[in-house]
């Protein structure tokens, strides 16, 4: 039986039709709920799922990523583990108890607690940037990482200031390198990774794509929550962790070395030692938060053509290689260190001596008004380059 088509009837067939091809839009269209940013990608929407152009998808897949990285990655993580490890137990178990030894003793801690996280890096980019650890593994895992590495920093930066109160301004050194300052800074420290960690536990990590099929952690961001939040949040861990710290480096490190030079040849071992720690510091960190800042960032840099994804993931890695080499520079760079490395390893009992892995305050006021700080720095040089290099 046949019945026949009214006016009304074929127009709402004809508004049915179009609201479903709606749902089917041509590549130039997006869907406003899908506003997701993958880092440095641009994304294209759709309304199934949000999926990257096809340079990012060879990118986010491409063996830099899911081999070079986490290579770098595992690289670090057998160098440093184990000799953070043990300079941990010779610092805490087997060195005489100083002030400016417990500053050695953060900075071990946050370089111990960086690496602890990095096996699920690894694993991430090993198994093509897809996160199966779940949500609330994700947040701690970036949270340790991000926190633990502007730890990391900071404790960089006091011990440099403890070197060039010791070495630039040995009257001042009895007060200042104090064990009450001492602890005040440590605390100040594990109060600013504390709060560096809080968002990142907050918020959401880990945001599924439908092509590639994977689950980021970290790496896609809505756009909303990544122009309100994470671009000032990011700007301010870098002037505050690090661009502050970087100056205070420099300067303090700087001051170091001309009074070192002031010493003549025989300070030579120490002058290379400091020259290293400036280096290894400048290049695992600055161009990782170089490109951390433009990164997060709407930067006239970051096109569909040329990301930053890439090169800030790679740089990212070479930055946790300051972990694992920190015990090198810091402290197996003294005879003292290695000999109570290897009475440690050994089991055999070792005294204390108050060289105590070159912490010794050789450049305290001595409290002689005929002493100046010429005759300060004309000591041994052993004490003198255990106190640089420590």
């Amino acid at each position: 039986m046949a019945f026949p088509a009214s006016p009304q009837a074929v127009l709402l067939l004809l508004l049915l039709a179009v609201l479903l091809a709606g749902c089917s839009p041509t590549p130039t269209e997006e869907c406003p709920q899908m506003g997701f940013r993958l880092r440095s990608f641009n994304l294209k929407p759709a309304c199934n799922g949000t999926v990257l152009g096809v340079k990012q998808k060879q990118e986010i897949q491409a063996p830099t990523t899911v081999l070079l990285i986490p290579c770098l990655y595992l690289l670090a993580l057998l160098i440093g583990l184990p000799a953070n490890i043990i300079a941990l137990w010779v610092l805490v178990f087997r060195t005489k108890r100083l002030p400016a030894t417990w500053l050695l003793i953060n900075l071990t801690a946050t370089d111990l607690m960086l690496l602890a996280v990095l096996p699920f890096r690894i694993a991430y980019h090993f198994h093509h940037n897809n996160w199966v650890f779940g949500e609330p593994l994700c947040r701690l895992v970036m949270a340790l990482f991000y926190g633990n590495m502007y730890g990391s920093v900071l404790c960089l930066m006091l011990i440099s200031v403890d070197r060039y109160v010791a070495l630039v301004h040995p009257f001042g050194a009895r007060t200042l390198r104090s064990w009450r300052s001492s602890l005040c800074m440590s605390a100040v420290v594990w109060v600013v990774i504390l709060l560096a960690m809080l968002p990142l536990l907050l918020l959401r990590q880990s945001f599924p794509l439908s092509e590639p099929p994977i689950i980021t952690c970290h790496d896609a961001l809505p756009e909303e929550v990544q122009e309100t939040f994470f671009q000032p949040y990011f700007a301010t861990l870098f002037t505050a962790c690090f661009l502050f710290p970087l100056l205070v480096i420099v300067y303090c490190y700087g001051a170091v070395l001309r009074t070192l030079l002031a010493g003549g040849q025989r300070y030579a071992h120490a002058v290379r030692v400091t020259i290293l720690v400036l280096l290894v510091f400048l290049v695992c960190f600055l161009p990782s938060n170089i490109l951390l800042l433009l990164h997060y960032t709407n930067s006239e840099l970051i096109t569909d053509e040329q990301d930053l994804y890439v090169p800030y993931m790679v740089s990212l890695a070479v930055s946790t290689f300051n972990s694992c080499i920190d015990p090198f520079i810091f402290y197996y760079v003294s005879d003292d260190f290695r000999a109570r490395v290897r009475k440690a390893l050994s089991c055999h009992p070792i005294a204390d001596r108050d060289s105590s892995s070159g912490n010794k305050v050789s450049y305290s006021s001595s409290g002689k008004s005929g002493k100046s700080k010429s005759t300060l720095l004309s000591k041994s040089d052993t004490t003198l380059e255990q106190n640089v290099a420590l």
